[in-house]
């Protein structure tokens, strides 16, 4: 019995063992592209992803098969945010995207 319980804790807790990444870049072509991906080296194809102004989101959609999404850089203020699920979110500010 102590084997299936111990067993189980592991496979628990490897469930939890990654992290989010995301970086973004400014394509200077008045584009944005974000990058996901997670910190064991899995794939974010699929992973949610959207663009906020303030309380608003103004684009949404799924990283693609290489784990990217490019969006039109909003005017004023915004946040990149990639979205695996609960404790697996990274937000970027607009202003701290370069080229």
């Amino acid at each position: 019995m102590k084997k299936i319980v111990l067993a189980s804790l592991l496979a628990a807790s490897s469930l939890f063992a990654h992290s989010a990444l995301m970086s973004c870049f400014d394509n200077g072509d008045g584009t944005i592209t974000c990058e996901g991906g997670f910190s064991d080296g899995s794939s974010a194809s699929g992973v949610g992803f959207f663009v906020k102004q303030g309380n608003s989101t103004v684009e949404s959609g799924k990283m693609d098969q290489h784990s990217e999404f490019t969006f039109k850089k909003p005017a004023g203020e915004y946040q990149a945010v990639f979205d695996a699920g609960e404790g697996h979110q990274v937000v970027i500010q607009g202003k701290d995207i370069v080229q």
